[in-house]
């Protein structure tokens, strides 16, 4: 077994890509990375090498999230994004009609299937590499690139049609 240092040195990036994807916030994705390697730290025993050392870390992080949304339900509350058009000088109709896209898009990955969805949030908003991908589906990095690149082509698809229906 490697010494936890180096684990971590080694798997840091993927847990935190990981749950910055299931978060969309940086600051609470670092937290909980560090939480993930303290349990990790905890349960190294439990660790019995039947898969992956990235599949385990993922999976504790994972739990670690849900325990967190337990401990802290959304309360409603958005962040205030008004300020960011006057900072940028972009008037408030860019604004809403970059939003709307953006939100078009999440709601379109957000109706995808697993493991698309999940494909897509770990490449788009944790940045990871198709081959972390596929380690931590237990998978190869050639399925995560198949899987992303059919789920492009969908999303690609959809939009067209949804522009030639108006």
């Amino acid at each position: 077994m490697q010494h936890m240092e180096e684990i971590y040195q080694q798997y840091a990036r993927t847990v935190y890509g990981y749950l910055l994807s299931r978060t969309r916030d940086r600051d609470l994705a670092e937290e909980l990375t560090q939480e993930t390697f303290f349990q990790a730290i905890r349960t190294i025993d439990r660790y019995d090498g039947s898969c992956r050392l990235s599949t385990w870390l993922c999976a504790i992080a994972g739990n670690v999230l849900l325990t967190y949304r337990r401990k802290h339900p959304v309360t409603g509350e958005l962040p205030d994004e008004q300020a960011e058009p006057e900072q940028t000088g972009a008037s408030a109709e860019d604004s809403a009609l970059g939003n709307m896209g953006r939100m078009e898009m999440l709601r379109r990955l957000h109706a995808l299937p697993d493991p698309a969805r999940e494909v897509m949030y770990l490449r788009v908003f944790g940045g990871l590499s198709f081959a972390e991908i596929g380690e931590i589906h237990g998978k190869s990095e050639n399925w995560a690139r198949v899987v992303c690149f059919r789920t492009r082509e969908k999303l690609r698809k959809e939009i067209r049609n949804d522009e030639d229906s108006l």
